[in-house]
């Protein structure tokens, strides 16, 4: 097999309409028994993947870190951090994964460093004005003595975004304190993550996903925002009930377009210069924009012809289950990203917000939480989550353009809304004072055999994160085979949508005469989705080829059900 060809169909433009599984190690396969996933243990289990019929997978960080926020605090981009195993692992699963058809993505964190990475505590050694500083973003303080920060902004994970150093300066922090943001004015900034995706392309990676993609490039004034020290607009309480409209992860808890910090335009020339060495390699290697961006046309501007090659859709994300906010939300988006000749990606879960299964579980359909899910939160409903969530994934597998999927939604796993406060990692829990309980609820360990020790995560009964003891019921162990579970219609979904490669078919939506149902068709596919209390009638003349909920013999709809539909075979 070529280069060019070795993973997946489509070739050079496989990315098209690959549908792509992200991993998150730690929580995926423990190999050793050590309670933490690991290299070794994704590669014992990328057999998973192929069976469920994915084109590619994008590994979470593994790059050596104090581990402060699970890997996002990254010491040294060109080694394996021990807990995940060694830079060999890193070379045997990218060959193991393209021996299987598989192209593997990995993650990149460009925004900030750890505070342990060697530049940074050069920085410190340096003094102000040095070289070294100029690396990350260094100011003077404001007020009597410089005791006050630059400004007023606030980190995304809580709490101030500057940290005093003993000298006097102060150091911008858009994350936590041991994740200082660099300075992407540096013109040494820009050599080094040049080498970076080089060492990465040449070790045979098939592209970049970029961590805080739309957050790279400040305001060189670093203004105020807002200017009047007031609190953000929508800005989010962690603890409560968010809008409808409000994002849900927590790299921003705001939205307005004149933010300083994020999407500002100098952002596009970095990726212009990304997608030219991208694109001196072999086999097409892709980067991918994690850009909290809104409007869908700003968002757009991440994937013009030169710069990257997916964006993910989080206002699709964050969408209620509502059909006309879906549909508009659906439409925008292939408006904006047709006007750049750039496809559509959808995507219903990740590592940083509440899982799709819990986030529609809710009575009321615009119910989300901006800061997790806890002990003493309103319990979902885990059937009505459940229904609901087979039903969105059935609809977004369909649509055209690219789709991601995260561990462990194949098996239906909903957040893990019992996890006890003490046992809670992530730091946005601390930052926020305890009013925002973070995203560990959705990176529980997986369960892969409802009746091993750890349910089948490692060897051992350690997880570094408590399991739920409902995780049983969802192990894939007790769904493979099972025609009704999860797991079996995610493999016939992608295995239909791979046969009739519908990603890289138009939309066209269909009159249904009721504005509770969607429909729409792309190639020989029909969609309907019943958002409606009362069932509904699917058109005449059609076969039920997958669905996510049973259908009756008369092959009405019922709620919260997804169905696609062929003509039948001559």
């Amino acid at each position: 097999m070529s280069d060019e060809d070795r993973a997946g169909p489509g070739g050079t433009t496989w990315w098209r309409d690959a549908v792509t599984y992200q991993v998150y190690p730690r929580s995926f396969a423990d190999s050793d028994g050590n309670g933490f996933g690991d290299l070794p243990g994704v590669l014992g289990r990328l057999d998973h993947l192929v069976e469920l019929g994915v084109d590619a997978l994008w590994l979470s960080p593994f790059y050596r870190s104090p581990q402060v926020d699970a890997g996002y605090d990254v010491a040294d981009y060109l080694d394996v951090d021990p807990l995940f195993g060694r830079l060999e692992d890193i070379d045997t699963l990218v060959a193991a994964a393209h021996q299987r058809g598989l192209r593997l993505i990995i993650d990149l964190v460009p925004n900030h460093t750890s505070d342990r990475h060697a530049w940074f505590e050069e920085a410190l050694t340096a003094g102000p004005g040095s070289a070294a500083r100029d690396r990350y973003v260094f100011r003077a303080g404001r007020g009597p003595g410089g005791n006050e920060p630059p400004n007023n902004w606030q980190s995304t994970f809580g709490g101030p975004a500057w940290t005093r150093v003993p000298d006097g300066q102060w150091y911008l922090h858009m994350f936590d304190p041991h994740q200082p943001d660099l300075n992407w004015e540096s013109p040494v900034v820009r050599a080094e993550f040049a080498k970076i995706l080089e060492f990465w392309l040449d070790r045979g990676v098939d592209g970049f996903r970029v961590d805080v993609a739309h957050g790279l490039v400040k305001n060189p004034d670093l203004p105020d925002w807002p200017a009047d020290g007031a609190a953000p607009a929508k800005a989010l309480d962690p603890a409560a009930a968010a809008p409808a409209d409000a994002r849900s992860d927590m790299n921003v808890l705001w939205e307005r377009d004149d933010a300083p910090m994020w999407d500002q335009d100098g952002v596009h020339e970095i990726y212009r210069e990304w997608r030219e060495i991208v694109d001196g390699y072999q086999g097409g290697r892709i980067l991918i924009a994690e850009a909290w961006v809104s409007p869908q046309e700003r968002l757009a501007r991440y994937v013009r012809p030169d710069e990257m090659h997916h964006a993910f859709n989080f206002d699709f994300l964050t969408a209620p289950w509502l059909p006309g906010q879906l549909r508009a939300v659906i439409d925008r988006t292939l408006e904006a990203t047709g006007s750049v000749g750039a496809v559509a990606t959808w995507v219903l879960s990740n590592h940083d917000v509440v899982r799709h299964t819990t986030r529609l579980a809710y009575p009321d359909p615009v119910m989300a939480r901006a800061g997790g899910i806890g002990p003493g939160d309103p319990e979902p409903d885990v059937a009505a989550g459940l229904r609901r969530g087979r039903a969105a994934t059935l609809l977004m597998l369909a649509l055209p353009g690219a789709a991601y999927l995260y561990q462990g939604e194949e098996l239906g796993l909903p957040e893990d809304t019992w996890l006890p406060d003490d046992a809670r990692q992530d730091p946005v829990w601390e930052r926020t004072g305890h009013k925002a309980r973070g995203r560990d609820g959705c990176r529980v360990p997986l369960p892969w055999h409802a009746d091993a020790p750890s349910y089948g995560f490692g060897p051992g009964p350690d997880s570094w994160l408590p399991q739920p003891e409902i995780w049983a019921r969802y192990a894939l162990s007790v769904q493979v085979g099972i025609a009704a579970s999860t797991y079996e219609m995610y493999r016939a979904a992608l295995a239909l949508r791979r046969e009739l490669r519908t990603g890289g078919e138009a939309l066209e939506w269909l009159d249904t005469g009721d504005a509770e149902v969607l429909a729409f068709r792309v190639g020989e596919l029909t969609v309907v989705t019943n958002f409606g209390a009362s069932p509904v009638s699917i058109p005449a003349g059609l076969m039920p080829v997958v669905a996510s909920a049973s259908l009756d013999a008369g092959h009405l709809l019922d709620t919260d059900t997804t169905v696609w539909l062929r003509e039948p075979a001559a």
